[in-house]
C-alpha cells in the first residue's frame, strides 16, 4: 500500500449494524498525479473493499483542491516508451476496475480533475464535486497527446453526446458546475459538505442488494468492460497515448 493512499471505514447506516463504507483517500501532497505506485495502491484498496463482506460501498476522495491531475508527467514526458505504455495500461485497468467494481463506488472530487483524473470520475457510479474555481476535463490534445481507445470508449459511455467533441477533440475544460451537464459530475456542493454528501450517496447505494448489483453491473457494463480489457492489452504492447510532441 502506498503512503499516499489511505483506507478508513465509516458505518453504512445510523444503526451501525456492522456494514461499512470504505473511504479511500489519495493525497500525495502535490497534484495527486497517478504514478504506478498510486495506481497499484488504489486498486489494492478497492479490491480489499470488494473482498470485505461487511463493506457495501466505497468512496474515493482526493486531497483539498486536487482530485487528480492525471498520469505522472515525469513518465509521460520521458524517453522510456515502455514505462509510458505500462502507466497508460495500468491507468486503464484502474478506471476499468472502478467501472466494473462489485460494490458501488462514489467519487468525491475535491478540486481539479484532469486527464486520467477525469477518467476516474467516469468510472464511478456517482460523482460529487466541490464547487469552486477548479478545472475538470480531458486536456490531452491541448498538451500534445491523444486518448487511448479505452478512454475514448468510457468517455462515450458516460459523457453527454452534446459535449463529446468539445470534451475529447477540443480538450475543453470546465468548472465543476458546468461539468455536471457535460457528464463528469452528477452534483456540485460546497467544500464543507463534500465528504458528508459523498458518504450519504454511498450509504444510499449501500441499500442495494450486493449480489443483484454485481449482476446488473455486469449486464449493463459487461460489453464495455470486455472491450476496454482488450484495448488495455493493446496499450501494453504499444502507445495508448501519443506522447507530447
Amino acid at each position: 500500500m502506498s503512503e499516499h493512499v489511505v483506507v478508513s471505514q465509516v458505518p453504512a447506516d445510523d444503526v451501525d449494524d456492522g456494514r461499512t463504507v470504505a473511504l479511500i483517500t489519495v493525497d500525495d501532497g502535490k497534484a495527486n498525479a497517478l504514478s504506478g505506485s498510486i495506481i497499484t495502491a488504489l486498486r489494492h484498496a478497492l479490491t480489499g473493499a470488494e473482498a470485505d463482506p461487511n463493506c457495501v460501498a466505497a468512496v474515493i476522495i482526493g486531497r483539498e483542491g486536487r482530485f487528480s491531475a492525471g498520469f505522472d508527467l515525469a513518465v509521460m514526458r520521458g524517453d522510456d516508451t515502455a514505462a509510458m505504455n505500462t502507466l497508460v495500461a495500468d491507468g486503464g485497468d484502474l478506471v476499468r476496475h472502478i467501472y466494473g467494481a462489485g460494490i458501488p463506488v462514489v467519487a468525491a472530487c475535491t478540486g481539479h480533475a484532469l486527464a486520467a483524473g477525469a477518467l476516474m470520475l467516469l468510472g464511478a457510479d456517482v460523482r460529487v464535486g466541490v464547487d469552486g474555481p477548479f478545472k475538470v476535463g480531458l486536456n490531452e490534445v491541448a498538451i500534445g497527446m491523444t486518448l487511448p481507445a479505452w478512454a475514448n470508449r468510457i468517455a462515450r459511455e458516460r459523457l453527454s453526446k452534446r459535449h463529446l467533441q468539445r470534451s475529447i477533440v477540443n480538450a475543453r475544460l470546465t468548472d465543476p458546475a458546468a461539468a455536471v451537464d457535460v457528464g463528469f459530475l452528477d452534483m456540485v456542493v460546497p467544500a464543507d459538505a463534500l465528504m458528508a454528501t459523498a458518504v450519504a450517496e454511498a450509504r444510499s447505494l449501500a441499500n442495494l442488494n450486493r449480489r443483484a448489483y454485481a449482476r446488473a453491473m455486469q449486464e449493463f457494463r459487461g460489453e464495455t468492460l470486455v472491450a476496454m480489457a482488450d484495448e488495455i492489452a493493446v496499450d501494453r504492447a504499444g502507445p495508448g497515448v501519443v506522447a507530447p510532441s
